[in-house]
């Protein structure tokens, strides 16, 4: 109920399993597409930071990473049936397709302030993959776990290394990533600019949380074949129970003639 109301608050809530079944099964179909926007959005902006990409690429990218959101938002409103309660409890996307419409980028003279507003895109897109890891993490799949966690590492790393100056290269960026994410914090590499620092304490929030259910996971791998071969000795257990059980059965029917001649 907590984690319910957490993300209701947090406009990020996604679709309710009273939905109709359509609603339900388009929602899971997005799920994949955020993540693969996920990745891409840092490689961008890394891109686009240091020069390597053309003028009109980028603004080819920034109206299709746009119009991903609205596609999404617009499909989903149309699907389900409490259209205003789903606007509403999903308010982060029409944040980000407001804030993020790709003119605002060109025609506001603070626009470099405005390129900020890519990190409520990105918290939403994480958001999403990290809704996903929980979903992975109760079915147990600690491989797929893992490399849910290395993507949010390296999409992270990228990420910081093309917002922060401090942060040198991609591979300084991912060293940072693991870092905070695992609560070390060695302070070898650390971000100075004021969206770095943004950054950091978005990821260091969501670095705690993963960080929790990889342990919870591991845990319940080992406890799990505990469990496992205990359940086992449980039923070789009961089987000797029931052959005992149907032994005193058998040496029962046979006493009672027995008892009766006396």
């Amino acid at each position: 109920m907590l984690e319910e109301n957490l993300r209701y608050y947090f406009g990020i809530a996604g679709v309710s399993i009273a939905e109709r079944a359509e609603a339900i099964r388009w929602g899971r179909y997005f799920e994949w597409p955020m993540v693969i926007l996920a990745l891409w959005i840092p490689v961008q902006w890394y891109f686009e930071s240091k020069g390597f990409v053309p003028p009109f690429l980028v603004s080819f990218l920034n109206w299709s990473v746009w119009l991903v959101f609205v596609v999404e938002t617009s499909l989903m409103t149309m699907l389900v049936r409490e259209k205003w309660r789903y606007l509403r409890s999903n308010w982060m996307n029409i944040v980000v397709i407001t804030l993020g419409f790709p003119p605002i980028w060109v025609v506001v003279p603070w626009a470099v302030s405005l390129r900020l507003l890519r990190l409520i895109v990105l918290a939403g897109v994480m958001f999403r993959m990290t809704r996903m890891v929980r979903i992975v993490l109760k079915k147990n799949r600690l491989g797929t776990t893992l490399l849910s966690a290395g993507l949010v590492v390296i999409i992270s790393g990228v990420f910081v290394a093309a917002l922060d100056p401090g942060i040198k290269d991609p591979v300084d960026g991912i060293w940072w990533a693991l870092v905070t994410i695992t609560t070390v914090g060695y302070g070898d590499v650390v971000p100075t600019s004021i969206g770095g620092r943004i950054f950091g304490g978005i990821l260091i929030i969501i670095g705690i949380g993963l960080f929790a259910l990889l342990t919870a996971n591991f845990s319940a791998v080992l406890i799990g074949e505990e469990v496992s071969e205990m359940e086992k000795e449980e039923g070789r257990v009961l089987k000797k129970l029931e052959e005992i059980d149907q032994r005193l059965a058998r040496l029962e029917k046979v006493l009672k003639p027995l008892d009766k001649g006396r």
